[in-house]
Formats: C-alpha cells, sequence, structure tokens
C-alpha cells in the first residue's frame, strides 16, 4: 500500500463564442454592452462570469438603457451587477456556467458524501468493477493518527488478501475471459476499506459550487470535505471572483457567503 493525500485540479471552465453573442446583440440591441466588457477585459473576458452576466441581462433587455422602457437604471459596474444577482437571489443564471474538477486521491468516503450534491452536477468515478485493487492508496484520518501503526498493517492486510486472492482463482492465468477478470474484480472490492483512496472527475455549476462550497466547508462537515473543498474555494474564488465576492473564510476554514440560497 502507500499513503496518498487528496489533490484538486481545476481541469474546465466555461468557453465564450463572442461570434454568437454579437450576432443575438446585433438582433435585440445592447452590442455596445459586450464591447465595453471586452474592452474592460484587455479583449479576455471571464468566461463564466460573462456568461452569467449575459444570461442576467436577458431577462430583463437590460443591455443598456432604452431597450426595455420599463428599465429607467441599467447598472454598468460588474461588481455592483453581481452583487445586485447575489443579493436578489436571481441564483438560476449562475446554472449556466459550469466548472469541471479532477479531484485526486479522495477516499470513498469523500466520494460516497460528494455524489448526494446530485443538482447541477455530473460524477464519473474510478469504478472498482474494472481497476484491480494490487496497490492500495490510503490516507491516515487525523483522529486516527494516535493508532497509525495498526492502521496501516489493517490496510496492508486487505492489500495482501486483493493479490492473495486474485491469485488463488487464477484470474490471470492465459483465456480467462474479461467478462469473469470483471465478476471476481466486482467481488473483491466489498473486501476493501471504504477509506481507499480514488479518483472522481466532478462538473458542477456555479450555483451548486456555492452551495456545496458552504455546506462542506462547515464546521460540521466531515475533515476530509472540509479541506478538499477549502481547496476547491480557493480555486473558485480565483476564477469567478465577482460570484464569489460575499463569500469570506473564517480561522477555522469556514467558507461562509453574506447571500445564502442564491
Amino acid at each position: 500500500m502507500h499513503e496518498t493525500s487528496p489533490t484538486v485540479h481545476l481541469i474546465a471552465r466555461p468557453s465564450i463564442d463572442l461570434d454568437g453573442m454579437r450576432a443575438y446583440l446585433a438582433d435585440v440591441g445592447g452590442a455596445s454592452w459586450l464591447e465595453r466588457r471586452l474592452e474592460e477585459a484587455d479583449g479576455g473576458p471571464n468566461g463564466g462570469e460573462l456568461l452569467v452576466e449575459f444570461g442576467g441581462r436577458a431577462c430583463y433587455r437590460s443591455w443598456e438603457p432604452g431597450l426595455n422602457v420599463n428599465v429607467t437604471r441599467v447598472r454598468a459596474d460588474r461588481r455592483e451587477y453581481f452583487e445586485n444577482l447575489l443579493r436578489s437571489a436571481h441564483g438560476s443564471v449562475l446554472e449556466h456556467a459550469s466548472y469541471s474538477f479532477a479531484l485526486r486521491n479522495v477516499s470513498r468516503v469523500f466520494t460516497h458524501e460528494l455524489v448526494r450534491h446530485r443538482a447541477g452536477s455530473a460524477f464519473s468515478q474510478e469504478s472498482l468493477r474494472y481497476v484491480r485493487l494490487t496497490d492500495i492508496g490510503f490516507r491516515v484520518p487525523p483522529a486516527l493518527e494516535p493508532l497509525r501503526a495498526q492502521v496501516l498493517a489493517i490496510v496492508e492486510q486487505l492489500e495482501e488478501f486483493q493479490r492473495d486472492a486474485a491469485g488463488q482463482l487464477g484470474i490471470d492465468d492465459e483465456g480467462v475471459p474479461f467478462h469473469v477478470k470483471k465478476e471476481v474484480t466486482s467481488a473483491l472490492r466489498r473486501l476493501a476499506p471504504i477509506g481507499l483512496s480514488t479518483d472522481i472527475i466532478w462538473s458542477a455549476n456555479l450555483r451548486t459550487l456555492r452551495h456545496v462550497i458552504e455546506m462542506r466547508t462547515a464546521e460540521g462537515a466531515e475533515e476530509e470535505l472540509r479541506s478538499v473543498f477549502d481547496e476547491v474555494a480557493r480555486v473558485m474564488v480565483r476564477e469567478a471572483p465577482l460570484i464569489f465576492q460575499d463569500f469570506e473564510r473564517s480561522a477555522d476554514g469556514c467558507w461562509e457567503p453574506r447571500y445564502h440560497k442564491v
């Protein structure tokens, strides 16, 4: 076995089709809004934030004054616009922008809790029906540090069982069909620790990210989830600072928003 630590990798962020945006705005009005945003960003806009603002302004046709006679004032400042969006709980527009993470060496304890956040998420997890446990990765949780030697000994025994059982059942013998290997591999995972290290790809929209970060860094959350989502929060504050402008990190690692349930 080998000891591991979870790592967080952002692997995808929103990409904008500026030609499509321009074509739409040329038809409904408001092309000056996009050109102003591009100028402010020196031609390299924040894709997630631009997409959210685009969706929000489409709801009220608030690209610029005069397009909607009911709208007499249009917020031009980006930070002010997003704060009003958060304050008024117009959270549906946050769902347009999604980000993808590769979460490496997290435990099955972690993934069992993560997949409960189904709304606004997509998951692709390493399958232990197909992946043989010949070398178990494991992280000793802080609460078990006083028993580290015993914990690692148990995991090593379980790993040894995985290899011995596979040998005794002959699944690596020449000519063994793949479906037999899969059946045995699937059965053997029942004798593996739930704390073993695994990988999962997680995609989530901004609304879901705000919710999960708040929930899974809270004081009562499981310690591994708190640690991983502390890093996810740091990533998202860099990626979409205006969407996360109301979040503050407390000394004990809680990320708390000013506007809840947006």
